[in-house]
C-alpha cells in the first residue's frame, strides 16, 4: 500500500514511528506537509498537489494535524476523502473533536460521563456560573487552549470570580468545570484504535501541578482499566467518529469522566510506558480497513 502521513515535521517521534512501522510491514510510506499542499477542486478530477505534482495512487492517509492548522489541515483531508482515499481519521471527526464545546455537547447527548460543565462568553451572572459547577475549587478553561495552556485551577470563590472576569475582559469563550479532587492530579490516557482500547497509561501531575501533561513534568505508568473505563473510552471515540484517538479520563466518585478526546494523540509516551507497538497497530488497522467507500462519516452534527 501507498500511505501518506500528513505531518508538518518528519522528525517528530510519532511521525517517525508511523513511517518506520509502515515500512517494516512492506508499505510505501511518505511524509507530506499538509500546509504546503494545494488542491484542484473539480467535479470529475479532484486532486491534491504537492511541490507542483499531484499525489496519485494513494491508498490511505494518516492525518497528524496540529491544533493551529485545523482548518486548512482538515480541508486537505477532506480533499483526499473526495478522491476516495481511506483516512485514519475523517476530516469531520477531527473538526468535531477539536471544538471543545461541540465535543462535550456530543458526549453529553450520548450519555457519556463528563465533569459538570458550564459555558459562557460575557455573562454578568458570574455567581450563577460558579454555583452551576458546585462552587470552588473549579477549573476554568479557554475554549481555544491546548496542551494545558489556558487552563486555570481556581481554589477559592474569589479567585474563580477574578479569573472569569479577566477572561471575560479578553472577549474569550470559557468553560467552567467542577474540579475532580479525588483524581489527585492524575488522569488516564486511553489509546483507542477502531472499537478497542489497545493501550492505557496513568499520568500523574508533578507536585503542586493539577495538570498531568507529561511535557509539564508529569510522570506515567502502565495501568489496567476497568470494564467501565474501557467502555467509556471507546464510546467517546465513537461519538466523535474517530478511528484513532487518545481519550483522557478522570476517575471520579461517580465513575469515569471524559476530559478530552484527541484526534492526533502522541505515540511517544504511550509506547514508552506500555511497551506496546502502537504505531504498528495503527498500520494493522489501516491494512484491514482501507478500501473504496470505507471513509464515509455518517455522524451528522
Amino acid at each position: 500500500m501507498k500511505i501518506v502521513i500528513l505531518s508538518r515535521d518528519s522528525t517528530l517521534y510519532s511521525t517517525r514511528r508511523l513511517k518506520e512501522a509502515g515500512e517494516a510491514q512492506g508499505h510505501e510510506m511518505r511524509v507530506i506537509d499538509h500546509m504546503r499542499c494545494y488542491m484542484d477542486i473539480t467535479s470529475h478530477s479532484p486532486k491534491v498537489l504537492y511541490q507542483g505534482k499531484p499525489l496519485e495512487s494513494v491508498d490511505a492517509i494518516i492525518p497528524r494535524i496540529g491544533a493551529s492548522n485545523t482548518f486548512y489541515g482538515t480541508a486537505v483531508v477532506r480533499q483526499f476523502e473526495i478522491m476516495g482515499v481511506f483516512t485514519a481519521n475523517t476530516s469531520q471527526s477531527i473538526s468535531r473533536s477539536r471544538d471543545k464545546l461541540r465535543s462535550m455537547q456530543i458526549l453529553a447527548r450520548r450519555g457519556i460521563g463528563l465533569p459538570v460543565t458550564g459555558f459562557a462568553h460575557s455573562t454578568q451572572d458570574i455567581d450563577g456560573l460558579i454555583d452551576l459547577v458546585g462552587g470552588a475549587p473549579l477549573v476554568i478553561k479557554l475554549l481555544e487552549g491546548t496542551q494545558g495552556i489556558g487552563v486555570v485551577l481556581a481554589e477559592t470563590y474569589q479567585a474563580a470570580k477574578s479569573v472569569i472576569e479577566a477572561f471575560r475582559g479578553l472577549d474569550a469563550n470559557i468553560l467552567v468545570q467542577e474540579f475532580i479532587k479525588e483524581a489527585q492530579g492524575a488522569d488516564l490516557r486511553c489509546f483507542v484504535i477502531g472499537d478497542k482500547v489497545i493501550a492505557a497509561m496513568k499520568r500523574q501531575g508533578a507536585p503542586g501541578e493539577f495538570r498531568s501533561n507529561l511535557h509539564r513534568g508529569g510522570s506515567a505508568e502502565k495501568i489496567r482499566l476497568t470494564p467501565e473505563e474501557r467502555s467509556t473510552a471507546t464510546r467517546a471515540a465513537k461519538a466523535m467518529g474517530l478511528r484513532v484517538a487518545g481519550v483522557d479520563l478522570l476517575r471520579s466518585n461517580h465513575g469515569p469522566v471524559v476530559m478530552e478526546v484527541n484526534s492526533s494523540p502522541g505515540l511517544e509516551g504511550i509506547e514508552k510506558y506500555t511497551s506496546i507497538d502502537v504505531a504498528g497497530k495503527i498500520i494493522d488497522y489501516i491494512e484491514k480497513n482501507a478500501g473504496p467507500n470505507k471513509d464515509r462519516d455518517r455522524i451528522q452534527y
